[in-house]
């Protein structure tokens, strides 16, 4: 049996058609013991701290056929049947890039559309892979990474101050319909809630941006606002540790 006293083990899944190695997760003890009982997949979230089953979202699960423990007991392989792709980006198997040097990547397979993906899981992950791979000069998000942390920052209170300015816009919008609507700007579709929308999904894109240099995962936000549904603001602030 795994020894999980020493904290989370790493998982392989192997396709069990040709063996193609698909992904590399990790395990706690839940994990590894639904995965089991399941005969599905599961694997704890070190990005988003959470128990998950591959596929819960997307439907692209993973019937594990055999388990093998490496000969320390420490590490796990699965071989499955892998319904629909591996990969987040589309792909079968999360391994699609080439080493070519030491100091460089070629992609050698092409992604195919999962639209089934939660858009916050693949935004992220996204941000992630401009984050490792991509160059500054063809990505503005590797262009913020390598431009260093204030410079993230410092556009993150650009966009709040812009997303600020068009909800004060909007207000003056509903509160004087009277006044030509050049006063305010043109509006997409007509619709004068577009430029807080707009300026709303800005500021969110750089916040992942920060949340991704630190391997924070956008669901956690999720999670910690689950956990205060229900508690007032006053007595959720006060139950904070000083």
């Amino acid at each position: 049996m795994i020894d999980f006293s020493k904290g989370l083990v790493p998982a392989i899944a192997q396709d069990l058609e040709n063996g193609e190695v698909l992904m590399l997760g990790y395990m706690d003890k839940k994990a590894y013991e639904l995965t089991i009982k399941t005969g599905f997949a599961h694997y704890f979230s070190r990005s988003r701290n959470t128990l998950w089953m591959k596929g819960e979202t997307s439907g692209h699960t993973q019937e594990v056929k055999e388990i093998f423990l490496d000969c320390d007991s420490d590490s796990v392989l699965l071989k499955v049947r892998q319904n629909g792709v591996a990969c987040h980006t589309g792909r079968k198997s999360c391994f699609y890039t080439k080493v070519d040097s030491l100091n460089s990547k070629s992609e050698i397979l092409a992604p195919t559309k999962v639209s089934a993906y939660d858009i916050i899981d693949e935004l992220y992950h996204t941000i992630l892979d401009r984050k490792l791979n991509a160059s500054p000069e063809n990505s503005y998000v590797a262009k913020l990474f390598k431009r260093g942390e204030n410079a993230m920052l410092k556009k993150i209170c650009e966009e709040a101050g812009e997303f600020a300015l068009a909800c004060k816009d909007l207000s003056k919008f509903e509160n004087y319909k009277d006044l030509k609507r050049e006063k305010f700007g043109e509006h997409i579709d007509g619709n004068p809630s577009y430029d807080v929308v707009y300026e709303a999904s800005d500021l969110v894109f750089h916040l992942f941006i920060s949340l991704a240099a630190h391997n924070i995962h956008p669901n956690q936000i999720l999670d910690e606002l689950a956990k205060r549904n229900g508690i007032s603001g006053i007595d959720e602030k006060n139950s904070r540790k000083i």
